[in-house]
Protein backbone atom coordinates (compact mmCIF):
# COMPACT_ATOMS: atom_id res chain seq x y z
CA UNK A 1 0.00 0.00 0.00
CA UNK A 2 1.38 3.47 -0.79
CA UNK A 3 0.09 7.10 0.61
CA UNK A 4 -1.31 9.55 -1.54
CA UNK A 5 -0.71 12.89 0.18
CA UNK A 6 -3.67 15.51 -0.26
CA UNK A 7 -3.57 19.25 0.25
CA UNK A 8 -6.06 20.28 2.99
CA UNK A 9 -8.07 17.74 4.34
CA UNK A 10 -10.40 16.52 2.14
CA UNK A 11 -10.25 15.52 -1.26
CA UNK A 12 -13.34 13.56 -2.92
CA UNK A 13 -13.04 10.26 -4.38
CA UNK A 14 -13.18 10.54 -8.02
CA UNK A 15 -10.37 13.14 -7.55
CA UNK A 16 -8.19 10.57 -5.39
CA UNK A 17 -8.57 7.97 -8.34
CA UNK A 18 -7.26 10.43 -10.34
CA UNK A 19 -4.51 11.63 -8.41
CA UNK A 20 -3.37 8.07 -7.51
CA UNK A 21 -3.15 7.27 -10.77
CA UNK A 22 -5.76 4.23 -9.90
CA UNK A 23 -7.45 5.63 -12.67
CA UNK A 24 -6.08 7.43 -15.67
CA UNK A 25 -8.63 9.66 -16.34
CA UNK A 26 -12.22 11.07 -14.79
CA UNK A 27 -14.49 8.85 -17.19
CA UNK A 28 -11.98 5.88 -16.35
CA UNK A 29 -12.38 6.73 -12.15
CA UNK A 30 -16.29 6.63 -13.36
CA UNK A 31 -16.37 3.32 -14.87
CA UNK A 32 -14.67 1.76 -11.62
CA UNK A 33 -16.99 3.20 -9.57
CA UNK A 34 -20.14 2.35 -11.35
CA UNK A 35 -18.46 -1.75 -12.21
CA UNK A 36 -18.12 -1.80 -8.23
CA UNK A 37 -14.25 -2.45 -8.24
CA UNK A 38 -13.44 0.38 -5.72
CA UNK A 39 -13.78 -0.01 -2.25
CA UNK A 40 -12.94 2.34 0.87
CA UNK A 41 -11.81 0.60 4.16
CA UNK A 42 -13.37 -2.38 3.40
CA UNK A 43 -16.60 -1.49 1.64
CA UNK A 44 -17.53 -1.46 -1.52
CA UNK A 45 -18.07 2.37 -3.42
CA UNK A 46 -19.88 3.82 -6.15
CA UNK A 47 -20.16 7.49 -5.23
CA UNK A 48 -17.51 9.57 -7.22
CA UNK A 49 -18.31 12.26 -4.75
CA UNK A 50 -17.13 10.37 -1.54
CA UNK A 51 -15.52 12.37 0.95
CA UNK A 52 -11.98 11.03 1.83
CA UNK A 53 -10.05 12.53 4.62
CA UNK A 54 -6.52 11.14 6.21
CA UNK A 55 -6.08 7.13 7.34
CA UNK A 56 -9.28 6.62 4.92
CA UNK A 57 -7.60 3.45 2.53
CA UNK A 58 -8.84 3.35 -1.10
CA UNK A 59 -8.86 -0.47 -3.04
CA UNK A 60 -9.32 -0.83 -6.71
CA UNK A 61 -8.98 -4.46 -7.30
CA UNK A 62 -5.35 -5.39 -5.84
CA UNK A 63 -4.34 -2.14 -5.47
CA UNK A 64 -4.47 -0.18 -2.50
CA UNK A 65 -3.58 3.82 -1.16
CA UNK A 66 -4.01 5.45 2.04
CA UNK A 67 -4.85 9.00 1.56
CA UNK A 68 -2.35 11.68 3.98
CA UNK A 69 -1.88 14.81 4.43
CA UNK A 70 0.86 16.52 2.54
CA UNK A 71 3.68 17.87 4.61
CA UNK A 72 2.95 21.75 5.08
CA UNK A 73 5.03 23.67 3.15
CA UNK A 74 8.00 25.27 3.96
CA UNK A 75 8.51 28.81 3.65
CA UNK A 76 11.43 30.48 1.73
CA UNK A 77 14.96 30.78 3.52
CA UNK A 78 14.93 34.25 4.20
CA UNK A 79 18.06 34.03 6.13
CA UNK A 80 20.37 34.24 3.02
CA UNK A 81 22.59 37.95 2.43
CA UNK A 82 21.02 38.36 -0.70
CA UNK A 83 24.25 37.55 -2.59
CA UNK A 84 22.25 34.90 -4.90
CA UNK A 85 20.34 37.70 -6.54
CA UNK A 86 23.22 40.18 -6.95
CA UNK A 87 25.15 37.45 -8.42
CA UNK A 88 21.87 36.34 -10.93
CA UNK A 89 21.57 40.15 -12.48
CA UNK A 90 24.89 40.52 -13.20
Amino acid sequence: MRDVPIRGEMIRLGQLLKLSTLAGSGGEAKALLESGLVSVNDAPERRRGRQLRGGDVVRVRDEAVRVCSAPPSQPPDDEGDGQEHRRERQ
